[in-house]
């Protein structure tokens, strides 16, 4: 048995059919392009995965400090800000005036026609009073 073992080395000639050979050559073609899409298919996936956790850091920074204004303002927020203290400058102005020529409205009395008027209303009231305690006491003496 051991005649039949031959021995191996670089020299050795081995006789194979040549589509045998094809086989081979193009199965090791195919699991090379098969390899290669699916290290590059998991690649791109990845990559997605990498940029998308950056974009949801970023979006979560930008949700949290801009209500705070820790990441500046829109153009048309400061023009709203500049008129709001310019308002507020103008207002300021004029509850000054106001409490400077103010006198008018601590000196007002209504006319003497509004007064009289008031005080015949206050009469009235206190008659409809006495008339309506009055009926009250009459009607509880005759139910008794």
């Amino acid at each position: 048995m051991s005649d039949n073992i031959q021995k191996m080395s670089d020299d050795t000639h081995v006789a194979m059919p040549i589509r045998n050979i094809i086989s081979i050559v193009a199965g090791v073609a195919v699991a090379t392009w098969a390899y290669s899409g699916v290290i590059e298919r998991l690649n791109r996936l990845e990559t997605t995965a990498a940029i998308t956790a950056t974009e949801i850091d970023s979006n979560s920074e930008f949700r949290i400090k801009w209500p705070r204004g820790e990441m500046g303002s829109l153009p048309a927020d400061s023009r709203q800000d500049m008129l709001i203290e310019s308002m507020q400058r103008e207002l300021e102005a004029m509850m000054e005036e106001i409490e400077e020529n103010d006198s008018w409205i601590d000196d007002f009395k209504p006319p003497e026609d509004v007064q009289n008027a008031v005080s015949d209303v206050r009469e009235l009231q206190i008659r409809l009073r006495l008339i309506g305690s009055t009926t009250r006491r009459r009607q509880r003496y005759y139910q008794t």
